[in-house]
């Protein structure tokens, strides 16, 4: 008995160091190093990542009038970013957020900063789930909090720069990129998937005046697939197909969701439906010759 309480005692050790471990670096199936997980600035001024890092650092001129306007404001907040060290947009924007943070004088024990991974079994996701419940559908994603609660995020990229976006969050005229993403998802979590549905009369034109394009709730649909959420996932690839009903793409994500859901009769459905608008589309041509096979 003695035995078996020591060995417990061993392992919830070794979970407690993994789960703490910070600048955790691993590898991809080709051999590519990543950061996952809970990481500083440490972690990305190392080796592989220290090239992107310091080049797009080095390069960003901070408006250093601006930011001392600043500086008593933004230390009300608490940041919390999220970032893939295989991401193009988070090699850019990260190294030049943490020049203008610094520029600012920003505490360093109020920023917490967790890299996701890209893998189909882990996508936009961190080994900890630190991203869970925060609608983490684009990287680099950086959200502000005051009093414990969030104010505002600057998605993928500022609007202007990270000084102007810094000041319009503090002044609270800030709207970030991807509305309808935000607004879809807030929707998904006060709201049942049958209950909306019976508003898409007025929600799909709504969308369509202000979503980035059929990849802005197409990307939404894919984080929740990955997260083994499929009526959620479901409801938003279908959404999609009714803004952008014109579009291949949209189908073909709704068909994979149908397909990893096991509804094959409604996957081949809306492969047709690619095949229909792209005759010539290689996967959609595969995956009907699949399914056909399974169904028979």
């Amino acid at each position: 008995m003695k035995r078996i309480v020591f060995i417990l005692t061993i392992l919830f050790c070794l979970q407690i160091s993994f789960s703490q471990t910070i600048n955790h670096v691993t590898t991809d199936a080709k051999g590519k190093e990543k950061l996952l997980g809970l990481i500083n600035k440490e972690g990305l001024t190392q080796a592989p990542f220290n090239d992107w890092f310091s080049k797009n650092y080095d390069a960003y001129i901070v408006n250093k009038k601006l930011v001392k306007t600043l500086k008593d404001s933004l230390q009300q907040y608490t940041i919390k970013v999220f970032l893939g060290t295989w991401c193009g947009d988070s090699k850019k924007e990260v190294p030049r957020f943490y020049k203008a943070l610094e520029t600012v004088g920003f505490p360093e024990n109020q920023l917490e900063v967790i890299a996701v991974d890209k893998t189909a079994e882990a996508y936009k996701q961190s080994p900890n789930g630190e991203e869970k419940g925060l609608n983490i559908h684009r990287v680099p994603t950086f959200i502000f909090y005051k009093n414990g609660q969030e104010v505002n995020r600057i998605v993928e990229h500022p609007k202007t720069t990270f000084e102007h976006d810094f000041e319009a969050i503090i002044n609270g005229t800030y709207r970030p990129h991807y509305l309808a993403a935000n607004y879809v998802h807030g929707l998904i979590a006060t709201n049942s998937i049958d209950s909306l549905k019976t508003m898409e009369n007025t929600l799909v034109p709504q969308l369509a005046e202000f979503v980035k394009g059929s990849r802005e709730l197409n990307t939404l649909g894919y984080v929740n697939l990955r997260a083994n959420k499929l009526e959620e996932a479901l409801y938003i690839f279908d959404l999609n197909t009714k803004i952008f009903p014109y579009k291949h793409n949209v189908y073909d994500s709704l068909a994979e969701a149908y397909y990893e859901s096991k509804n094959y009769t409604e996957a081949l459905k809306n492969y047709y439906k690619v095949l229909s608008l792209k005759p010539e589309d290689k996967n959609a041509k595969e995956m009907v010759e699949e399914i056909s096979l399974l169904i028979k």
